[in-house]
């Protein structure tokens, strides 16, 4: 479905900043939809008689009157005669008689949009009439915000300018809504409302209460009461806001946005929306203990993981056999290629790993402890990608055992070549080719009859950890390949 720039872009002349405008309006809409208990439409005119749906949005509060799609769809002033009218007429205009659609009776209204004294588009909010409605208080509030926001539409004057950047996390209607006449004293305040503040530490009704005031003795920090308390006041003379949270002396988390209800440019007073958030934060707060816990895990591991093969490099030097010093060497490489994991994994935030940034890590690291009349150099070629934890250590494993093999089997002393670790990602399968231009695979050498250690920790790895495939091959060129291919999907 094209989105509501590309509609305006292709049909309409509209400048950017007419755009931006009605961005703006679609941004805040759902507000008024569940307020209005109504679907909201969006429409441009293509011409004197035809107008095109840019947009539309459904209530929360309430049946939906449009359950299909209707942006991208068209209707003449015939069968919507309301929507030329708002716009020569420059006033709200209602039906007098529901019309029936889809077998639903619909009442709708058609609202113009101004901006700088223009209108740029019309509103149709149709209101589905099949479910009867009781008049209740929280009903006559609802209504009177959702025509009060309305009407500011049509003057001009909302939304504002400046964008709230958290719109789509602001509280919205039926987290607690409440209505205050033009002096901040609270005529309305649904239950949601009253039950936020009641957790605050406010144990009687709020009607009737100046909740600016209110609001500031229970919130715990002063500078947190002073500003939600200023930002009520400012929706009172006109000046929206953007969400704030707060914590009362009780530790109750509650989110705030107040705006301003002025219609036709006279003060009536402001919507505070508010939504209680405490059990969010605790759960948040207890989820970054656990992944700082993680982290700091992964952190000493790492540091015991150096410390070991620091060990290691120490006996080394101390054993006068050459094949003992070469056995601790490896181990050291392997010790080594783990310990950057894990150090990785103490920098991460969801047990993800960059496995680029290991790898690219790890190659100089193969160079280093190389033989030093050895002349090959290792590159990488294409992404490896993000990986989860619980593949990423073998995955590196593998990928530092099939180079090492490269460089110590491949070539002769003082040799040049080069060992290529080439990466293709899909959705499925990483595909890896770690390929080198040596002396290739010996005659009758089998992967799986190998007495090689290195091999042998790979094929273990490939198979119990990856659940991958590996093969060897030689090159047409010279030299081999080691063709590698991991599933990426989540192990059950």
């Amino acid at each position: 479905m094209s989105t509501l720039t590309d509609l305006l872009a292709e049909h309409t002349k509209l400048s950017g900043a007419a755009v931006d405008h009605l961005q703006l309006v679609v941004a805040e809409w759902q507000l008024l939809s569940d307020l209005s208990f109504a679907d909201f439409l969006m429409w441009v005119p293509l011409d004197d008689r035809e107008f095109l749906c840019v947009a539309q949005a459904r209530p929360t509060t309430a049946p939906t009157a449009h359950p299909e799609d209707v942006v991208g769809s068209t209707v003449d002033v015939d069968e919507h005669p309301q929507l030329r009218r708002a716009i020569s007429e420059r006033r709200i205009c209602r039906e007098e008689d529901p019309r029936w659609h889809l077998g639903v009776p619909v009442r709708r209204e058609a609202i113009p949009v101004k901006r700088n004294d223009e209108v740029i588009a019309v509103l149709s909010r149709n209101t589905n009439l099949a479910v009867p409605r009781v008049p209740s208080p929280l009903e006559i509030s609802y209504l009177g915000g959702a025509a009060d926001l309305c009407q500011m539409i049509s003057d001009g004057t909302f939304p504002t300018t400046e964008p709230s950047p958290d719109v789509h996390t602001s509280p919205r209607v039926g987290d607690g809504l409440i209505r205050l006449d033009a002096s901040g004293a609270v005529v309305f305040a649904s239950p949601n409302a009253l039950s936020a503040y009641h957790r605050m530490g406010h144990a009687s009704d709020l009607v009737g209460v100046h909740l600016a005031p209110l609001t500031r003795s229970l919130i715990g920090d002063p500078f947190d009461a002073t500003e939600v308390a200023q930002r009520i006041r400012s929706a009172l003379d006109g000046q929206p806001s953007m969400r704030i949270e707060a914590e009362s002396r009780r530790g109750a988390a509650v989110l705030f946005r107040a705006l301003p209800l002025r219609p036709r440019g006279s003060a009536a007073g402001a919507l505070v929306l508010c939504r209680d958030v405490t059990e969010v934060r605790r759960r948040d707060r207890a989820l970054m203990s656990k992944d700082a816990t993680i982290r700091e895990i992964h952190h000493r591991v790492k540091n015991n993981l150096q410390t070991v093969a620091a060990l290691l490099r120490l006996q080394s030097r101390r054993t006068s056999s050459e094949e003992a010093r070469e056995a601790l060497a490896e181990s050291v490489r392997r010790v080594t290629s783990i310990a950057l994991v894990h150090e990785t994994l103490s920098m991460s935030v969801d047990e993800r790993v960059d496995l680029d940034e290991v790898v690219d890590r790890v190659i100089p690291m193969m160079s280093d402890v190389a033989a030093t009349e050895s002349q090959v150099v290792v590159r990488r070629d294409g992404p490896f990608g993000i990986v989860p934890a619980e593949l990423a250590t073998p995955l590196v494993m593998v990928l530092t055992e099939l180079v090492q093999n490269a460089f110590e089997h491949a070539y002769a002393a003082g040799q040049r070549g080069e060992v290529v670790v080439h990466a293709e990602r899909s959705a499925k399968w990483l595909d890896v080719v770690i390929s080198d231009d040596g002396r290739g695979l010996p005659q009758g050498f089998s992967l799986e009859r190998t007495d090689r250690l290195g091999l042998q920790i790979v094929r273990t790895l490939v198979e119990s950890e990856l659940r991958g495939s590996l093969s060897l091959r030689r090159r047409p060129k010279g030299g081999t390949e080691a063709v590698l291919r991991v599933p990426l999907r989540a192990r059950r």
